[in-house]
């Protein structure tokens, strides 16, 4: 048998008629005549050399097996459709296709999740990548990996090559467990150049050789956050962390900060970053006014 290719409106009539459970439900919603949305069903049927609806001794329709089997397809052909057209409308009003977004790590989770669960839905047809980097790497991102726009701290100064738009800053503070020598008490200057501190490394030639809050000679170098917070935790050493981080930790007693006498925590300053080559559309300003307001910036 020939199949025949069903029209778009003939498949969105057949959504409609299971969605409302009746003919004259979908009509309604669709605005059109009773008899329309049933002639629409009958040349599906007829196309498709299926029944769809069962209709014998009710005057409901109720969807065979064989309709229930096609509903699923022609829901996705016409969300694909519906997703087609938006992405149009999004490219003619400007909006970005495609968006490349790198945060620093020091970015508290939170925020990112909020600020890109609301992305998603301002922006559904703007296809997001996403990369997770630290220090030097995030502008690394912009100049040499093609990213669009980057939230990142202050550690490669006023690079020549990018704009920068200051959103906020967080508190990086000195911490250990609380069975650390350090933890102890009174903390004499000089006493922290004795114990083995964790820091972040910098895996980005821009600033390659540099030392960020350092005081240790003895140090352990780790291009991860993550196995940082590990680290301190089992402790094995002491660094500074993201307060926003650490703070379950302090409140239960696995990390305790230290009151080091030659403070090295900080206000971490991030900014968004673009290339001073690009402009920045729609989705990423929408971007960088929502990291803004959510890092109090």
């Amino acid at each position: 048998m020939k199949l025949g290719e069903p029209s778009l409106d003939h498949l969105r009539i057949f959504i409609a008629v299971a969605a409302h459970g009746s003919f004259g439900g979908a009509a309604k919603a669709m605005g059109r005549a009773v008899s329309a949305v049933s002639y629409g069903i009958a040349q599906l049927e007829a196309q498709l050399g299926l029944t769809l609806f069962t209709r014998e001794g009710s005057r409901r329709p109720v969807l065979t097996a064989a309709g229930e089997g096609l509903l699923p397809e022609a829901r996705s052909i016409a969300d694909g459709v519906d997703a087609l057209r938006a992405k149009a409308r999004s490219l003619h009003a400007g909006q970005e296709p495609s968006l490349t977004l790198v945060i620093d790590v020091m970015v508290p989770s939170e925020v990112t999740a909020h600020v890109l669960g609301e992305f998603r839905r301002m922006f559904p047809t703007c296809a997001l990548t996403l990369r997770i980097e630290g220090l030097g790497a995030v502008a690394s991102c912009l100049i040499e990996g093609g990213a669009d726009l980057a939230i990142g701290g202050p550690v490669i100064g006023e690079h020549p090559g990018m704009e920068r738009q200051a959103v906020g800053e967080i508190d990086l503070i000195p911490v250990a467990a609380p069975t650390h020598p350090l933890a102890q008490g009174p903390i004499a200057p000089g006493e922290s150049r004795r114990h083995l501190q964790l820091v972040l490394t910098d895996r980005s030639p821009l600033t390659e050789g540099r030392e960020f809050s350092v005081l240790s000679p003895s140090t352990w170098r780790l291009g991860d956050l993550g196995a940082k917070h590990s680290l301190l935790i089992e402790g094995l050493g002491w660094g500074n962390m993201p307060r926003a981080m650490v703070a379950g930790d302090l409140a239960a007693g696995r990390l305790v900060e230290l009151d080091l006498p030659e403070q090295p925590g900080a206000r971490y300053r991030l900014s968004a970053l673009w290339r001073r080559d690009t402009r920045l559309g729609p989705a990423a300003s929408w971007l960088v006014d929502a990291f803004r307001e959510g890092l109090g910036g």
